[in-house]
């Protein structure tokens, strides 16, 4: 299983989370710093447009481990919720496309 870590305690903003989620995925030159963005690169784990640094197996999963999520929680709860809400989304655009869910949301 793939496993991409983000450090909860360094996101005190959305600025922040983006920026991390850069480090953490790979993602490219062009990525939008938004949540729009973030879905986007994160619907294509399995083809070959190079949004992540991660290439993902027909039946392989993508672990989004959020280290210190408590500390997130506190300083931006209605992120981590929306973030929460786009990795179901994301998900239910795999299955739609008859695709195994991709990504599976880890708090720690």
């Amino acid at each position: 299983m793939a496993v991409a870590r983000i450090n909860g305690a360094a996101i005190v903003d959305e600025a922040a989370f983006h920026a991390e989620s850069r480090r953490a995925f790979g993602f490219p030159q062009t990525y939008g710093d938004s949540i729009d963005s973030w879905v986007d690169c994160l619907s294509y784990l399995r083809d070959d447009e190079n949004m992540t640094k991660f290439r993902l197996k027909p039946n392989e999963t993508l672990q989004i481990v959020i280290d210190d999520a408590a500390a997130m929680r506190a300083a931006v709860p209605d992120l981590l919720d929306e973030i929460a809400f786009c990795v179901g989304g994301i998900n239910e655009r795999y299955e739609d496309y008859g695709e195994k869910p991709a990504l599976e949301l880890v708090l720690r």
